[in-house]
């Protein structure tokens, strides 16, 4: 069983038990958080889609970490003949969640 969810406007395919990472939640470390912007569910070849999301349907999740940070994205300009030249670096506040339940 899976789902497709919208989680802080983003979409992420989910199964129970699984962790993921998405953009900064509010809640703290080892709070209970509920989706129900649901767009798909898939119980064992039955599937249902929402207009836009499925009615009823809740996803289950725990929030496991919500300091974590994702990979340096690392930003440079130039300009040639100008010997102009930056280099700034950037990474992303995460939260790590790991889904309990589709429900």
């Amino acid at each position: 069983m899976y789902a497709i969810v919208d989680i802080a406007g983003q979409q992420f395919k989910v199964e129970a038990g699984a962790e993921i990472f998405v953009q900064r939640l509010p809640q703290a470390k080892g709070a209970a958080v509920e989706f129900d912007k649901v767009l798909l569910v898939d119980n064992e070849g039955k599937v249902k889609v929402g207009t836009p999301y499925v009615k009823g349907a809740v996803v289950k999740a725990t929030v496991l970490d919500d300091t974590c940070r994702a990979d340096k994205v690392i930003v440079f300009k130039k300009i040639a003949h100008k010997g102009f030249q930056t280099c700034n670096g950037h990474r992303q506040l995460l939260t790590k969640i790991q889904i309990n339940e589709i429900a």
